[in-house]
């Protein structure tokens, strides 16, 4: 794998944290078009279930964000799931979805 930069590494880091924090199965962030980060973890609720990816592109929309330019995902699974992918790419077309294991350890970039 290539050297990520360090705007990719910190969002990487945040979503690490955020999973870490929370105990939850999935860490996520994004970057907007100005640079603003939200990171997000999955939520699980019997009425309301999110993944992290899923929630962190809400929060980017409802802030006011109109592109990305980047996303992260840090889980112990293989792979983002297909609504992930297609959450980012609404929002952000060209933007790579990095995807990390709960170490930080870089797997995968998604390329648009």
């Amino acid at each position: 794998m290539s050297e990520i930069s360090p705007e990719d590494t910190k969002i990487i880091t945040l979503a690490r944290s955020s999973r870490a924090r929370t105990g939850a199965a999935e860490g996520a962030a994004v970057r907007d078009e100005t640079g603003r980060t939200y990171a997000a973890t999955s939520v699980d609720l019997p009425s309301l279930k999110l993944s992290a990816l899923q929630v962190a592109v809400a929060m980017a929309v409802s802030s006011g964000a109109e592109d990305l330019e980047a996303a992260a995902l840090v889980t112990a699974g293989e792979r983002a799931r297909d609504a992930d992918v297609a959450a980012v790419r609404e929002l952000g077309a060209s933007a790579p979805i990095l995807l990390a294991g709960p170490d930080g350890s870089l797997r995968a970039t998604l390329a648009p």
